[in-house]
């Protein structure tokens, strides 16, 4: 199974499909949006407590749910049907998100604006705005939008490092055109640091809450009506109801940053890990007389990039990483994410086992070369 992401792109004579920035989202076929009223349901029972739990959550939130419209021009080299040179082609997409400050200021997903030549928000209560990307984070598929506006509703945000299993979810956004949906399910796990795909830094929520294309960048809220996460990606395969999202506490600190200077900054030390196994260590031990690892469940150091600041710091590959920061790391994204919450140029304290015996090292992260 491979994840997709939910934005949805309606070219001006076909659908196609949507493409994230860099190394984080993967090409989808976006699902044809038509829009559609939905006639006022017939009068029911009282809604039973639970039901007026999550009635009470989304009051909170709704009103702040956006649906955000892009238009990206590209060049056609082809050219018109008529023989004509050249012709920039307008695509269209649509994503969701959902608004931070009252003036404006506004979250979502960096795969829903990337590369957009226009963007448009139109709130619940009909208005619309123009909006202007403060910047986006291809690694945690975090980006700012702004539009010119006082007053809004803001949607309350919540701590996703409280969010615990079992719990409710419940997911606003604009999925296949059908503006301002409400899906509710639960929280199934927590910290699914593989579930997107290579490129992306997050530690996601998963939820089984129905998601598909057109959610991306919309909230996920809790029973209290507070953010819990951005929904970004849903499991591509027949029948997996699994959706995923990026915790708040992590977008708040990305978009923080972007606020501040524009773009996000990630630590990094300059290493390719790889998840040992017993097997795998006596496949290494038996091709080369340069490691002789012990054959544990672990992190081993594959590679060591020249002048960075593992190398500087004394890492070498072959290294069987222990801990990152006084906390045992039993795979590499438990090692990713240790090194996420180092501080850029402060001495992080890795343990290794090098040659049987254990060594203490102090390694500096320097901040991740930015992809122009």
């Amino acid at each position: 199974m491979r994840a997709r992401f939910l934005a949805t792109v309606l070219p001006l004579t076909a659908l196609l499909s949507t493409v994230a920035g860099c190394s984080a989202p993967r090409a989808q076929k976006a699902a044809p949006v038509e829009r559609q009223r939905v006639s006022d349901a017939p009068a029911s029972s009282p809604l039973q407590p639970t039901s007026n739990i999550i009635v009470a959550a989304v009051d909170k939130v709704g009103p702040a749910v956006v649906r955000i419209d892009t238009v990206k021009r590209t060049l056609n080299p082809l050219g018109g049907i008529f023989g004509q040179g050249p012709t920039i082609q307008r695509q269209q997409g649509q994503g969701s998100g959902f608004i931070t400050r009252s003036d404006g200021v506004l979250l979502t997903n960096a795969h829903v604006v990337d590369g957009a030549a226009e963007v448009g928000v139109t709130l619940p209560d009909g208005r619309s705005f123009s909006g202007k990307v403060l910047g986006a984070d291809p690694l945690t598929d975090v980006a700012v939008v702004k539009v010119v506006a006082a007053g809004l509703p803001v949607a309350p945000l919540g701590d996703s490092s409280k969010v615990r299993p079992g719990e409710w979810a419940i997911a606003i956004g604009n999925p296949l055109g059908l503006d301002n949906t409400v899906t509710a399910g639960i929280i199934s796990a927590i910290q699914r640091t593989n579930a997107v795909g290579e490129g992306q830094r997050v530690p996601y929520l998963q939820t089984d809450a129905a998601v598909n294309p057109g959610n991306s960048g919309g909230p996920l809220i809790n029973d209290r009506g507070q953010v819990i996460g951005i929904n970004t990606a849903i499991r591509q395969a027949p029948g997996a109801g699994l959706s995923f999202a990026i915790p708040i506490n992590i977008a708040r600190k990305i978009a923080a940053q972007i606020m501040e200077r524009g773009y996000a900054s990630h630590p990094y030390i300059g290493v390719r890990l790889e998840a040992l196994t017993p097997q795998l260590a006596r496949e290494i031990n038996s091709s080369t007389d340069q490691c002789r690892l012990p054959e544990v469940n672990g992190v081993v150091v594959v590679d060591v990039m020249a002048g960075s600041p593992a190398a500087q710091g004394g890492i070498k590959p072959c290294d069987l990483i222990e801990t990152v920061a006084g906390e045992a790391v039993k795979n590499p994204s438990e090692v990713q994410l240790a090194i996420d919450q180092a501080q850029i140029g402060q001495p992080l304290a890795i343990t290794v086992q090098r040659s049987g015996g254990v060594v203490r090292l102090s390694v500096r992260p320097a901040n991740l070369p930015r992809q122009q």
